[in-house]
């Protein structure tokens, strides 16, 4: 079964197994989870096939791994909705947004939660909400998460850049110390080039300092 997804491949080669019993958010049931993850030099029966992140255009298929298993096509609405509500609950009053687009969620993580002022290290009050989050994505391992980097347009592009990286890899690493499969997670810093409002006020300049969740589900391939 060919399986499409959300993927940045992290690694050339390598590869670990995981084996665990958890309940399926779908239909309740208790399942053994068992993944092997490997690298693009790694195939098997029953590969996933992964998409290296690069916007809405580039989206190029990768062979990544096998085992994580699939949302059944019809199961995707309910799974991401089930998602949504879990993720709201465990960010109620934090400032996050949680929304979802049909095909996957996005969580808009404001400034005022995550970092300080040209930081990149994740402000001590926000770690209970990552460790919150991180737990909803391991009780619904079936998707793909994507971490995104914006700043405001303060300072040079080169460091606007650097500093959108930064931030993302500092929540990815957060999420993977808490238990989020490594290979399950992709991240990439836009810098100062996706504002969401005005860099001429303060207020502006606020929201566009911000880190994103994509979680995309993991899909069975109905042409294969």
């Amino acid at each position: 079964m060919r399986i499409r997804s959300s993927l940045l491949l992290l690694t050339a080669a390598s590869s670990f197994a995981l084996t665990g019993c958890m309940t399926d958010p779908v239909t309740g049931e208790q399942r053994v989870n068992q993944a092997v993850y490997t690298g693009a030099a790694g195939a098997g029966v029953g590969a996933l096939l992964g998409a290296v992140l690069g916007g809405k255009n580039n989206r190029t298929e990768v062979l990544v791994g096998t085992g994580i298993g699939a949302v059944a096509g019809t199961a995707v609405g309910v799974y991401l909705e089930n998602q949504r509500k879990k993720l709201e609950e465990a960010t109620e009053g934090t400032g996050i947004e949680v929304e979802n687009t049909g095909d996957s969620l996005l969580l808009n993580m404001p400034s005022e939660v995550t970092f300080a002022t040209n930081s990149s290290t994740i402000s001590p009050e926000f770690r209970p909400v990552l460790d919150e989050v991180a737990q909803v994505l391991n009780e619904y391992e079936r998707s793909f998460v994507d971490v995104y980097g914006h700043t405001d347009s303060d300072g040079t592009e080169a460091y606007n850049q650097r500093l959108s990286e930064q931030r993302a890899q500092s929540v990815a690493d957060y999420l993977i110390s808490s238990g989020v499969i490594r290979q399950r997670i992709a991240t990439r810093g836009f810098g100062e080039t996706q504002p969401i409002a005005s860099n001429e006020t303060a207020t502006g300049k606020a929201q566009n300092r911000r880190v994103e969740l994509k979680i995309v589900p993991i899909t069975e391939d109905p042409s294969a």
